[in-house]
């Protein structure tokens, strides 16, 4: 295949697409938050937060930052009083969903078997 010519160089320096990308989505939140928005669709902050349940307010905050800076949630602010903001996959995060489900579906079917293998080391 043409594309897995570019799949041997992972410069350290420089932008790496698979550097940036995998570091995004193999933190520890960021995953989550993406699939908490596709299974609820527009959510409130608190209401992300309850959902995940174990997420610091910080760490939500630095994690929708960075979700949406990077193109896969959008965050909508109301003129209201008090403010009200709402959160949404965006078309780039759609697009990313059946990939993240993909993921989701190997780790289940290997997930006994690594717990096995990590159980012998």
């Amino acid at each position: 295949m043409e594309s897995e010519k570019n799949w041997t160089n992972f410069h350290p320096t420089g932008s790496c697409p698979v550097r940036d990308v995998l570091a995004r989505l193999g933190d520890k939140w960021s995953m989550l938050v993406l699939m908490t928005l596709h299974a609820n669709g527009v959510m409130r902050f608190n209401e992300i937060r309850r959902t995940i349940g174990d997420i610091s307010q910080r760490m939500l905050t630095v994690t929708l930052r960075s979700l949406e800076r990077d193109g896969l949630v959008r965050r909508e602010l109301f003129a209201e009083v008090p403010p009200r903001v709402e959160y949404r996959l965006s078309p780039r995060g759609e697009s990313l969903l059946p990939h993240l489900f993909s993921l989701v579906e190997w780790a289940q079917q290997h997930k006994e078997a690594i717990l096995e293998e990590r159980a012998r080391q």
